[in-house]
């Protein structure tokens, strides 16, 4: 059997990735050049995906496995710049576990063949929504490392020592906070922009959780500023923010493609 070029690209970004996730000291170079392979296999097997190469429909494919795997890219993207001032190989591991679990879901779960249609300003919304998926994500990543780091200098197995790359707390939280708004700010530009461009927008459960889950971080931000949240009380809210938005479109998305087999 001959594989498409969709799954072949699949085949070598998650060999890259799963490369890249081997566990070696961390003087080693090779599984960078390796997630480095995986990411370029990954974002051209997205495009394909995306614009349906070879589907035998035409027309753009975006479901929830390749939503996910859009969202996992972009944090990928900005970790491998950040890493430069950050280098933390378990985060690197992490992040080519999960790289090579979406590639594997978006080949397997592609999503329905739909032509374009409604307003020429529709795709605008949609990349300014998975933008704003893949910078909330990388504020999840960075509240979970901050609480990482709390816990430890809290029962002391770490004293008085920064974190293992060696930014301080301070530093890794003002981080957590800068992607928590520029990801509020696309958050909000999509949601915006697909009210005012959707021909058929409506109350359902997708709109509502979208909605619920921009509430919960304008309520965070508004907590940081006037009443200065901070710690585990502020990364409980971005947790739950990321989960309402991962409701609103995955959850909604993967109910209706795999439970109910419908497009939707």
């Amino acid at each position: 059997m001959v594989l498409s070029l969709e799954w072949a690209t699949s085949l070598v970004a998650m060999l890259g990735y799963v490369a890249a996730a081997w566990p070696l000291p961390s003087r080693a170079r090779w599984p960078e050049a390796a997630l480095a392979i995986g990411w370029g296999a990954h974002g051209l097997a997205l495009a394909l995906e995306v614009f349906g190469y070879g589907a035998p429909v035409a027309g753009a494919r975006f479901g929830f496995a390749p939503a996910l795997s859009v969202t996992v890219w972009i944090v990928l993207a900005v970790h491998t710049v950040e890493s430069r001032l950050l280098p933390v190989p378990a985060v690197r591991r992490v992040l080519a576990v999960a790289g090579t679990a979406v590639v594997l879901l978006a080949a397997a779960f592609p999503g329905e063949s739909r032509p374009q249609a409604g307003s020429a300003w529709l795709p605008l919304h949609w990349l300014l929504g998975v933008v704003s998926y893949g910078l909330l994500a990388m504020a999840v990543l960075h509240a979970w490392l901050l609480d990482s780091a709390e816990r430890r200098l809290r029962s002391r197995a770490v004293v008085a020592k920064p974190l293992a790359a060696g930014m301080p707390l301070m530093q890794l939280e003002r981080l957590t906070f800068r992607f928590v708004e520029i990801g509020f700010l696309a958050l909000t530009s999509a949601i915006v922009l697909g009210i005012w461009a959707s021909p058929s927008w409506r109350w359902d459960h997708k709109s509502v959780l979208s909605l619920l889950g921009w509430a919960t971080f304008a309520v965070l931000l508004a907590g940081r500023h006037w009443r200065g949240w901070r710690g585990r009380h502020a990364t409980r809210w971005v947790y739950a923010g990321a989960v309402l938005l991962l409701l609103a479109y995955v959850g909604y998305r993967f109910v209706l493609e795999v439970i109910l087999q419908r497009a939707g």
